[in-house]
C-alpha cells in the first residue's frame, strides 16, 4: 500500500489526512466497505457465502477481495471440505494488524486508553488521572497519547473518544461537538475539531455507554442480535439502543434517557429534584445517599452482611432497574438486554428481586427479556470508543 493509500474513489469523503509519510487508512468504495464490514463483524467467510450475502456477482465479488487484499486490509486463506470431500473452500479473513484503532474514555478525573487492532481485541490498555479539567488541558493529553502510542502503533487508522455526557453533529460542519457533560464540566466544546487539528487522524467523539453499544453489538455480549439495548449503571445511569442492526441516534443524538423514568410516586428526590426516579435510586451516588454510605464496594458490603438500611437501599435500586428493564423490552422488544458498568452490583444484588420488578412492569402479551450481566472495567468504554472509529471508518 502506498502512502496514498487509495483503492477506488472513495464512497465517502476522508474527514482529515495523515501527515506527509505517515501511514493511513485507505480510501474505500461503498462495494469494498460492505465487504470488508461483512467479513470484519462476522468472521472469516467463504467467497461462496460473500457472494450469497452480498448480492455481487462472483467477478464482482473476486475483483473487491483482490483490492481489499491489495490494501493489506484482508487475506485469502482454505478450508478444507466437510467429510474431506471436494475442493477446499476459499476463505476471506480480516488481517488484524492492518491497521490499530485509539480509544479513550474520559470520566471526571480519568483519562483510559486502549489500542484495538482492526478485529477489535485490545492490544494495549493503560490509565492515568486528569491533574485537570480543563479542555484545553485535556485535549493536551489526548494529543501527547496519542502521538506517543502511534511510535508504537504507526498504522493508527483513527481515533475515538467517549464520556458520559450528550454530543451531537454539528450542522454547520464542526464535528462533534459535546453539549454538556456533567461530570467533566463541560458545555458546547467542539472536541472531534479540538482534537484534529493536532492528530491528523480521523476523530469521532460520543456517548460512553453509546459506544459500548455499538461495540457489543459488532463483538461482545450482542453479537447476532439484531435489536437489543445495553444499560449503563455508575455515577450515572446511560442506555444505548440498536434496532434492526442500526444504532438508535435520536433527532438530537442523545437518545436513551432512562435516568428519569418514574419508579415510585414517592421517596426520594434525584439530584435535579425529581421525586422517586430512576436516578434518585440506582445510580452510585443515590444509593450511597439511601444506605448512608461513604463508599459503593463498603456499601455493597454492608447490604451483604445484612446492615438493614444498605439492604434497603440495593433493593430499591434492583427494582428501579427492573422498571428501566421493562420500559425498554415494552418500547424496544430487544431481543437481548446487556446491563455492565462500574455499579453492576446492583442487579447482581438481588436477582429475583429485579426478575419481579420487571414482570411487575412487562406488559402481559410479552415474554421477558433476555438479560445479561456483563463483567465490567472502565477499559470497556475506550474499547467502546475505539470501536466507534472503526465503525466510522468501515
Amino acid at each position: 500500500m502506498t502512502d496514498a493509500g487509495v483503492i477506488g474513489s472513495p464512497g465517502r469523503p476522508e474527514r482529515s489526512s495523515a501527515p506527509s509519510g505517515r501511514w493511513r487508512w485507505p480510501e474505500l468504495r461503498d462495494a469494498q466497505r460492505t465487504v470488508l464490514l461483512d467479513v470484519l463483524v462476522h468472521g472469516t467467510r467463504s467467497r461462496a457465502d460473500l457472494t450469497r450475502r452480498s448480492g455481487l456477482s462472483r467477478a464482482s465479488l473476486s475483483r473487491l477481495t483482490r483490492e481489499l487484499g491489495d490494501a493489506g486490509l484482508v487475506r485469502e486463506t482454505s478450508a478444507s471440505p466437510a467429510e474431506g470431500r471436494g475442493r477446499p473452500s476459499e476463505m476471506i479473513a480480516i488481517v488484524p494488524d492492518a491497521a490499530h484503532f485509539i480509544g479513550f474514555k474520559l470520566t471526571g478525573d480519568s483519562l483510559y486508553t486502549v489500542v484495538t487492532d482492526l478485529s477489535a481485541k485490545i492490544r494495549h490498555s493503560e490509565g492515568e488521572p486528569l491533574v485537570t479539567r480543563d479542555v484545553a488541558d485535556v485535549v493536551a493529553l489526548i494529543v501527547r497519547t496519542a502521538a506517543r502510542l502511534r511510535e508504537r502503533f504507526p498504522r493508527i487508522a483513527a481515533i475515538g473518544v467517549c464520556l458520559a455526557g450528550d454530543v451531537r453533529v454539528d450542522p454547520s460542519g464542526g464535528g462533534d461537538v459535546v453539549v454538556g457533560s456533567a461530570f467533566l464540566g463541560w458545555d458546547e466544546v467542539p472536541l472531534q475539531a479540538l482534537i484534529e487539528e493536532s492528530v491528523e487522524l480521523p476523530v469521532s467523539v460520543g456517548n460512553d455507554v453509546q459506544a459500548l453499544t455499538t461495540a457489543h453489538h459488532w463483538f461482545g455480549a450482542g453479537v447476532g442480535s439484531s435489536s437489543l439495548a445495553v444499560i449503563g449503571l455508575g455515577a450515572g445511569i446511560g442506555c444505548g439502543i440498536v434496532v434492526g442492526d442500526q444504532p438508535v441516534r435520536g433527532a438530537r443524538g442523545h437518545p436513551g434517557k432512562v435516568g428519569h423514568l418514574p419508579v415510585t410516586p414517592d421517596g426520594p428526590s434525584c439530584d435535579v429534584g425529581h421525586v422517586g426516579c430512576v436516578s434518585a435510586y440506582v445510580t452510585i451516588p443515590a444509593i450511597l445517599r439511601n444506605a448512608g454510605g461513604s463508599a459503593f464496594r463498603e456499601s455493597h458490603a454492608a447490604a451483604r452482611a445484612g446492615q438493614a438500611r444498605a439492604h434497603t437501599a440495593f433493593l430499591a435500586a434492583a427494582e428501579a432497574l427492573g422498571a428501566v428493564v421493562a420500559s425498554l423490552a415494552n418500547l424496544v422488544d430487544p431481543e437481548r438486554i446487556i446491563v455492565t458498568g462500574e455499579g453492576l452490583a446492583v442487579a447482581e444484588y438481588a436477582p429475583e428481586h429485579l426478575a419481579t420488578a420487571v414482570r411487575e412492569r412487562l406488559d402481559p402479551a410479552a415474554e421477558p427479556p433476555t438479560v445479561i450481566l456483563q463483567p465490567f472495567q472502565f477499559a470497556d468504554y475506550a474499547w467502546g470508543a475505539a470501536i466507534t472509529a472503526i465503525s466510522e471508518l468501515v
